[in-house]
């Protein structure tokens, strides 16, 4: 029964144009890689400040391996948690302008780790409609009454918070930078609005962090917020940071609270010592390469013009996550595999990762891309994406 369940389901997935497959990496991360035998120009990776591959990082990871070993050998809370480890906390702390930080595995562990901690049966949980999928899979799990507002839609929001009821705690959780769409949430009117009606308010920072800001700290400290006005912020350290894990920053309530009540964190063995040194030597990086950021916004500002010039369907957003919207399954893998074609490997994301009738490109750009490769990027599009699609993007 459950062997012919399961092919119906891989069938019924192809036939959708929605099965996924994996490509074999045969490179370090960077502008240019070989997959599955080919070189290619990559535009779909998160290492948004081209930091995976630093010589920095690689130095600080071999030589704490030397010292450490490699597996964590236990978890935090039995003799897993190394000087190494203290030290990160510590550093993203200062970095946040939170009184500490705790160290997670995964970003889905985190999300999965403080939700279901903070709330359980009785209390309130309203998210963004586009969360990502760990966030609404943790409230799922918390077994909170489970409600969510339209994509950064505060009236809908507010009209939400209005009608819950005086009984339980509230938790209004959200991306900071939206991971398919590439917008940021308003966090200074959702602060307010959850201090209006005594919400405690959760970002997910994951495509944030080490990306915006003028230091780098991130979506908090575009919008000036403080532990007070943000109580529970969340980051990874895979993606902008360029090594592995995830973390929560927030007030000694908050954190202690997990220690003790985070499942995901308590029976979890802790990151191998030599992954959190990595991570020590990426934050050092945020200050000394400043200029990461400020080249990796003229990247964008080069990609949104050009894009504009071909009537491209690009999604609005400002940050490194640039959604070219196509809508059809078929039609993105299609132009996914015309990319791939002209060397440039650009993923399609599609059903259920987004709605039916969404499908789309999601481009990523890095600091460690050029001008030069923007270019060869445009042109790629110009290639492959059909005449009918930028017509109907500009009169649409």
């Amino acid at each position: 029964m459950i062997t012919k369940a399961l092919q119906d389901r891989l069938a019924e997935r192809h036939h959708q144009s929605r099965y996924r497959m994996r490509r074999v990496l045969e490179t370090a991360q960077g502008p240019r890689v070989a997959v599955d035998g080919r070189e290619y120009l990559l535009f779909c990776s998160n290492d948004y400040l081209g930091l995976a591959n630093h010589p920095k990082l690689i130095t600080a990871m071999q030589e704490a391996a030397q010292q450490y070993g490699v597996g964590g050998g236990a978890s935090h809370l039995v003799c897993g948690h190394s000087s190494l480890h203290h030290q990160l906390e510590l550093r993203l702390a200062e970095i946040t302008g939170r009184d500490r930080a705790l160290l997670f595995s995964t970003g889905y562990m985190a999300n999965l780790g403080a939700i279901t901690a903070l709330i359980s049966k009785g209390d309130h949980i309203i998210e963004d409609r586009l969360n990502h999928a760990s966030l609404l899979d943790a409230a799922l799990l918390s077994g909170a009454k489970f409600q969510r507002f339209h994509h950064n839609d505060l009236d809908d929001l507010e009209r939400r918070l209005q009608k819950l009821p005086p009984t339980g705690n509230r938790l209004l959780v959200v991306d900071a930078v939206f991971s398919m769409d590439g917008d940021i949430a308003p966090l200074d009117e959702l602060a307010v609005l959850a201090k209006k009606y005594d919400a405690y308010l959760m970002a997910d920072d994951a495509h944030g962090f080490g990306v915006l800001g003028g230091a780098g700290a991130g979506s908090a400290e575009v919008f000036n917020l403080d532990q007070q006005q943000l109580p529970v912020l969340m980051g990874t350290l895979g993606k902008g940071i360029g090594s592995y894990g995830a973390f929560i920053a927030g007030d000694e309530l908050l954190i202690e609270s997990l220690i003790q009540f985070a499942r995901p964190y308590i029976y979890t063995t802790a990151m191998p010592p030599a992954v959190a040194a990595a991570s020590l030597a990426s934050l050092e990086l945020l200050s000394a390469e400043s200029w990461r950021r400020d080249h990796l916004q003229a990247l964008i500002q080069q990609f949104k013009r050009g894009a504009q010039d071909l009537g491209l369907p690009l999604m609005p957003s400002n940050t490194a996550i640039q959604p070219l919207l196509v809508g059809d399954e078929a039609l993105a893998m299609t132009i996914s595999a015309n990319l791939d074609m002209e060397g440039v490997l650009v993923s399609a994301i599609r059903p259920p990762t987004v709605a039916i009738g969404q499908s789309r490109l999601r481009i990523t750009l890095t600091a460690a891309h050029s001008a030069d490769d923007i270019a060869t990027l445009l042109a790629a599009l110009d290639k492959t994406v059909p005449v009918e699609l930028r017509i109907a993007a500009q009169y649409k």
